[in-house]
């Protein structure tokens, strides 16, 4: 079953987490769903990736939330061996001079058109390893600190060495986010330079041949978004796979191979930083071409990280994934190679009106079915329907919506609404958690007003429900903290025009009243609901056809353009063919 994917060099492509379908829960947010959409669309176009992350056999977390809206986590696990197939290949890294051993499951992403991609999940939960050794693959994104830097040497080393191991021949190492950094210290490790060549004082390491192979797309643009890690802790969990020239001799140049030897301490913090290890520091440090997610993000993460070019390629999501299968009907219908070639849906403007709503129609009563079947609560397809999910954190700004109850209740009382919300906090994240119950106390309150409903257990599945069955879709992040955002490039796929403040993706995807509109504040956002967006779908605005010229503007400009597909053609040509 490998040997297909061994034909021809591929661009590996390392994160985190990845996003593969709604059973295997081994992502936890934008960042994972995002893999998933790369590596489909590389499917889809046949372009030879191969995906690498961890098996995370715990997954993230189930959620479940209490009467008082307090979010309760429940385990995740899933059985690979269910999905995916166990290859014959070990390797061995070295976590505080002990071996872990490190298997790998394969899975493969089939496209229905016939492409296919490999994803590699690396996996320690072996009976040659240590108990906790044998988790560190378990949680995604779980325990302390000493945990995730295991789990990033187990990503960064260890995939590079099972690769090797599988026999890829690899064209170049993309890291999604700088968890899968330390790839590029292994890379450095491999490739010396021969004795004759170094001079004294100087590293043996070949550090443009691994810049040449290395590419990092950052996703995160606050510091305190960036993995960092002390010195102390490195070099106690890499003990003799890093030396100081002080006390240890270096290792003998020009004699690359599994057992290729240390890296020296110097060069790590050279790369790294002085005082910490950064993972964002050591990817741009290794890493010939990076790039951010959005226009604005790579303005804003160049000016983070001056002395590095920083381009941009704004992101885009799976055609056919995010599309409603009522939406997906009617594109096979009336734009046939619309999932290959996403800008055709340039030509909606030729759909019948009447065949559009319908489908739109259709995606929304799905949703009322769900929002009934978890919450008991009965929506109207008449009313508009506001609809807002995604991870739950401060700097989306959650309760904006809420910030002023007379003035909602006022506006839902001129023009009747509806409010669908959805989304985790982080274990960890108090402040995430804390708004979820104030979500869940304001629509109390609200009670009688307008209907308000929570639904539980974010995953793709609700969300392809809420994308789609949605009338208008609300984003309300704090400037400049949203990289991207991808919701509402989902939501364009259905139809669904946004109402989001200016940051992120929407900077590009915003045309004040014709893919949707901007907001600055909760002052901005209650005028434009009162006066421009509710008058416009209630038909009170004069213009009959108002809003579904709406929707298909929608489609027309942000699905064509804000798509999976025309990303990877980015990436393909300006990042892997270099």
């Amino acid at each position: 079953m490998l040997d297909e994917f061994l034909s021809l060099p591929r661009v590996a492509y390392f994160s985190m987490e990845i996003a593969l379908r709604n059973e295997i829960p081994t992502y936890a947010g934008g960042l994972g769903v995002l893999a998933g959409d790369t590596l489909r669309s590389a499917a889809d176009l046949r372009l030879p990736l191969v995906g690498v992350t961890l098996v995370s056999r715990a997954g993230y977390f189930r959620q479940e939330i209490d009467s008082g809206g307090q979010q309760i986590e429940r385990p995740a696990t899933w059985d690979p061996a269910r999905w995916a197939q166990r290859l014959d290949a070990k390797v061995a890294v070295r976590i505080e001079d002990r071996p872990v051993w490190v298997s790998v499951w394969l899975y493969v992403i089939e496209s229905r058109m016939g492409g296919r991609a490999p994803v590699l999940l690396l996996d320690t939960d072996l009976p040659e390893n240590r108990e906790d050794d044998r988790q560190i693959t378990h949680y995604l994104y779980g325990g302390d600190e000493v945990y995730r830097l295991e789990q990033e040497m187990v990503l960064g080393f260890g995939g590079v060495r099972i690769l090797r191991a599988l026999g890829f021949e690899i064209s170049a190492y993309h890291m999604n986010e700088g968890h899968s950094a330390l790839l590029g210290v292994e890379l450095l490790r491999h490739f010396t330079y021969p004795a004759d060549d170094v001079r004294p004082g100087e590293a043996p390491y070949d550090l443009p041949r691994t810049r040449d192979l290395c590419r990092f797309t950052t996703h995160t643009p606050v510091e305190a978004g960036h993995d960092r890690f002390s010195y102390e802790l490195v070099k106690r969990l890499f003990a003799s796979s890093v030396y100081d020239r002080d006390n240890h001799e270096a290792p003998k140049p020009g004699q690359p191979g599994p057992e290729y030897g240390p890296i020296g301490f110097s060069v790590l913090t050279s790369l790294g930083g002085a005082s910490e290890l950064n993972m964002t520091q050591l990817a741009l440090s290794v890493s010939d071409f990076v790039n951010g997610v959005a226009k604005r993000h790579a303005e804003v993460s160049s000016k983070m990280y001056p002395g590095y070019q920083v381009r941009a390629i704004t992101n885009g999501v799976h055609p056919y994934s995010w599309s409603a299968a009522s939406f997906r009907e009617l594109y096979d219908r009336f734009v046939p190679g619309w999932c290959h070639e996403p800008e055709l849906l340039g030509r909606v403007h030729g759909i019948p009106d009447a065949s559009l709503l319908e489908a739109h129609a259709k995606a929304k009563q799905a949703l009322i079915d769900k929002v009934h079947e978890l919450t008991g609560v009965v929506l109207q397809a008449s009313v508009a329907t506001l609809g807002f999910a995604r991870r739950m954190t401060a700097y989306k700004r959650p309760d904006l919506l809420f910030t002023d109850l007379t003035r909602l209740r006022s506006v839902a009382h001129e023009h009747p609404v509806q409010i669908v919300l959805a989304g985790k906090a982080h274990p960890r994240d108090a402040e995430g958690k804390r708004l979820i119950a104030l979500l869940h106390e304001r629509a109390r309150e609200l009670a009688g007003a307008l209907p308000v409903v929570y639904l539980p257990d974010y995953d793709l599945d609700l969300a392809l429900l809420l994308v789609s069955g949605a009338d208008i879709w609300l984003n309300t992040p704090l400037p400049p903290l949203e990289a991207s955002g991808t919701s509402g490039m989902k939501a364009a796929f259905n139809g669904v025009p946004s109402l989001s403040q200016l940051d992120g993706w929407w900077v590009e995807g915003c045309i004040e009243g014709v893919t949707g509109w901007a907001i600055e504040d909760a002052a901005s956002l209650y005028e434009k609901l009162a006066h421009t967006v509710l008058p416009l779908y209630y038909g009170y605005s004069g213009d009959p056809r108002g809003w579904v010229r709406l929707m298909k503007a929608t489609i027309g400009t942000n699905a064509a353009y804000f798509n999976s597909q025309r990303m990877m053609r980015r990436y393909a040509t300006e990042a892997y063919l270099r």
